[in-house]
C-alpha cells in the first residue's frame, strides 16, 4: 500500500454531483486515526460527514466554504504517521478512612482548556488554544452558534459581558458577509419555487384537545414503561393524517408533468429543529405503524438530525410533510408545501380559549391546524374535509382505530 493516500470526495447520492465543505474539524498536520470525522459536507439535500479512510498525518488540499465536485481529492494522508497511543490514566488509589482532608488546602489549577471538539473555525480554535480561552465561555455567531474569528477578537478585547449577554448586541457597529451553504441555498431556491409553480392555499380549523391531553395524562407512564419512549401530541397527528390519507389520496399524490402519482402509502415527513436549521426526514410506512412505534421513530430521527447523523434516503421520498411551530410558540401560520408534495399540515401551540359547547360556554384546549395545499391536485372540498377529519379523529382518538370512522357506525355496518 502506497504511504500516501488520497482521499476522494466521495457521492452522498444520486443526482449529486457537488458539495460545499462547511467545517474542517482537524487541521492540517493532524494525525487522524481510521473512520474519524475530518470535515462536514453541505449538499443540496443534507449535511455529512466526511471520515477518514486510513490513519495518518492529513493534508487538506480544500478549504472551508470550497465547493468540491463527486470524485475530486479532498485531502492527502501519510500512513507513515500513525496516531499515538492514548496512555491509561493512572487508577486513584482510595483515600485512607482515617485520613481527613486540610481545611486550608491550596486551590487547584485549572486544566487547560480541551477545545478540539468545539465548533468553531480553525482559525477560531487556534486563538483560543493560544490564549487558553474556553469555547463554552465564547458565543458563536456563525451558523448554528459556529465560533468565528471576530467571536474570538470580541472575548479577547472584553466585548463579552453581562449587559452584552442581556442585549444580544456586541456594542460595536460591525457587519459581517456570511456564505449561504448550498443546503440553505437549496432550500429558499425550492421555497421560492413553491410560490411561483403551485396553486398554494391554506384551510385552517380548530382542535380540540382536551380528550388526547385526558388520554395522554392517564396512560403515559405505563406507554413510557412498556415502549421506553414517551406519549406526544406528534403521533396522533400522525396516526390521525395516514387514516385521512386512505380517505383522501389525492391529498398523498403529486403531479408529474402531465400526469398524477398516487401513492398506496403514507411516508410521512417530520419536520425537526437542528443546528444547521429545519430538517423533514421521513417515517417511512407510517400507516403501518402503532403510536409507540412512531414516537420511537420520531426520536431516532430527531436525535440523527441534532448530532448531523441523517442520511440522503433518511431525507428523501416523503409523500406527505407535518411541521409543528406550536414547539416554538407559533399560534397560526401558512406552512409552505414541501415539493413535490402537494400538502402539509402545520401544527401550533395549544391554548386554553372559551368555547361552546351544547349551548354552554368552556374553556378548552385548542389547537388551530392548518393545511397547505396545491390547488392544481386537491379540490377545496378534499382540502377541508381531509382537515376536518383530523379533527374529528384527534377529538374521538377511538376513531383511529375503525379508519376514522365512528365506531357505532362500524359496528351497525352503516
Amino acid at each position: 500500500m502506497a504511504d500516501i493516500i488520497e482521499m476522494k470526495m466521495p457521492s452522498p447520492g444520486e443526482s449529486i454531483t457537488e458539495v460545499e465543505v462547511a467545517q474542517l474539524l482537524v487541521q492540517n498536520g493532524d494525525v487522524v486515526e481510521l473512520d474519524q470525522p475530518i470535515a462536514e459536507i453541505d449538499s443540496d439535500k443534507a449535511t455529512l460527514e466526511l471520515n477518514a479512510e486510513v490513519a495518518g498525518k492529513i493534508e487538506f488540499l480544500v478549504e472551508e466554504g470550497d465547493t468540491v465536485e463527486i470524485g475530486q481529492v479532498v485531502c492527502k494522508i501519510d500512513t507513515t504517521v500513525k496516531p499515538e497511543k492514548k496512555p491509561e490514566a493512572p487508577k486513584a488509589e482510595p483515600a485512607a478512612k482515617d485520613e481527613k482532608p486540610s481545611k486550608a488546602e491550596a486551590p487547584k489549577a485549572e486544566p487547560a482548556a480541551d477545545n478540539s471538539n468545539a465548533k468553531a473555525t480553525p482559525v477560531a480554535k487556534a486563538m483560543m488554544n493560544d490564549n487558553g480561552v474556553d469555547s463554552a465561555k465564547v458565543k458563536g455567531s456563525g451558523e448554528g452558534g459556529k465560533i468565528l474569528k471576530h467571536d474570538v477578537e470580541l472575548y479577547l478585547a472584553g466585548g463579552f459581558n453581562t449587559a452584552n449577554e442581556l442585549s444580544g448586541w456586541g456594542g460595536v457597529r460591525d457587519e459581517r458577509r456570511e456564505k449561504m451553504s448550498s443546503l440553505r441555498r437549496k432550500i429558499a431556491e425550492r421555497l421560492v419555487a413553491v410560490k411561483s409553480e403551485t396553486a398554494m392555499l391554506t384551510t385552517f380549523n380548530e382542535v380540540d384537545m382536551s380528550y388526547v391531553m385526558d388520554l395522554r395524562k392517564k396512560y403515559k407512564e405505563a406507554f413510557k414503561e412498556k415502549h421506553g419512549v414517551n406519549l406526544g401530541f406528534m403521533s396522533f397527528f400522525t396516526k390521525a393524517v395516514t387514516e385521512a390519507l386512505r380517505l383522501y389520496p389525492s391529498v398523498n399524490a403529486y403531479i408529474d408533468g402531465q400526469e398524477m402519482i398516487f401513492h398506496d402509502y403514507a411516508d410521512i415527513g417530520i419536520a425537526v429543529s437542528s443546528p444547521k436549521g429545519l430538517m423533514v426526514p421521513v417515517l417511512r410506512n407510517a400507516e403501518q405503524m402503532s403510536l409507540a412505534e412512531i414516537e420511537g421513530g420520531i426520536k431516532s430521527l430527531a436525535i440523527k438530525a441534532r448530532d448531523g447523523k441523517l442520511s440522503i434516503d433518511e431525507m428523501t421520498g416523503g409523500t406527505f410533510t407535518i411541521t409543528n411551530g406550536g414547539v416554538f410558540g407559533s399560534m397560526l401560520s401558512t406552512p409552505i408545501i414541501n415539493p413535490p408534495q402537494s400538502a402539509i399540515l402545520g401544527m401550533h401551540n395549544i391554548v386554553e380559549r372559551p368555547i361552546a359547547v351544547n349551548g354552554e360556554v368552556k374553556i378548552r384546549p385548542i389547537m388551530y391546524v392548518a393545511l397547505s395545499y396545491d390547488h392544481r391536485i386537491i379540490d377545496g372540498k378534499e382540502s377541508v374535509s381531509f382537515l376536518y377529519k383530523v379533527k374529528e379523529m384527534i377529538e374521538n382518538p377511538a376513531w383511529m382505530l375503525f379508519g376514522g370512522k365512528e365506531p357505532e357506525k362500524v359496528l351497525l355496518g352503516l
